[in-house]
């Protein structure tokens, strides 16, 4: 059970008559770069927004390193970092006078805030741009400074829903490098959502197909292609739900 990062077993919500999550479970492992995949609706969101202890199961249990995220909420916020869809900084600010505010607000010590500044001026690769003001910043820009805010805590887990939604490809290029090389540099464990599968396919170890609040196949990539016999997850998605 020490090598079980992430454990959700199943998770139902309900909002009002409509059931978001209809018996998810998933495991993820220490370390990995897991991905939860499906069409808009399956219900990605509400689970990394129970994870990240923002809204509460219906019924059902997840736990983070061990920590139930209904019974231990703030012992799970020390030791992951959630980066929304639609996710923004403080536009009036610069780039660097944002991560100063999010780093001061993280750490007691300048000396450790200090430092996760220039850590997250590293992950951003945004070089002389955090001296602008935030407002000046494209979307891409905008992302890859919130992902080196999430990144710069240093989290045991990193929950990023949609992470490269709506960026061009040098930016989603970007992004997804600096997940990968960030989860291989600090063994940080990275939960992330996507409806690009072939995204995933090319960012993740491990991916739990989601369709309808429930998981529908779990694996690597290379497994689920070869247990479907099908080149790519976005096939092996259409056979899962019987809709290829």
């Amino acid at each position: 059970m020490n090598n079980v990062a992430v454990e959700t077993k199943n998770l139902v919500k309900t909002f009002g008559d409509i059931k978001a999550l209809n018996g998810l479970s998933f495991t993820v492992t220490r370390g990995e770069i897991f991905g939860l995949i499906g069409p808009n609706g399956a219900g990605k969101t509400t689970t990394l927004r129970i994870l990240a202890t923002l809204i509460k199961p219906s019924s059902g249990s997840a736990k983070i390193f061990g920590y139930d995220v209904e019974k231990n909420p703030s012992e799970v916020r020390r030791i992951i970092s959630y980066l929304p869809e639609e996710a923004g900084a403080y536009k009036n600010l610069s780039g660097f006078e944002y991560l100063e505010f999010m780093a001061n607000f993280y750490h007691q010590s300048p000396q450790e805030g200090r430092a996760a500044v220039e850590e997250a001026a590293k992950i951003s690769g945004l070089g002389e741009r955090l001296k602008d003001r935030v407002k000046t910043y494209s979307k891409g820009m905008n992302r890859r400074l919130l992902l080196a805010r999430a990144l710069m805590m240093k989290p045991k887990l990193a929950i990023l829903d949609e992470p490269t939604s709506g960026l061009d490809v040098v930016h989603a290029f970007h992004v997804r490098r600096i997940i990968q090389e960030y989860a291989k540099t600090h063994g940080v464990t990275v939960l992330l959502s996507s409806h690009n599968m072939l995204e995933v396919e090319f960012l993740c170890n491990q991916v739990a197909l989601i369709n309808e609040g429930k998981v529908i196949g779990q694996g690597s990539p290379h497994e689920l292609k070869s247990y479907y016999g099908v080149n790519n997850l976005e096939d092996v998605f259409m056979e899962a739900t019987k809709l290829g």
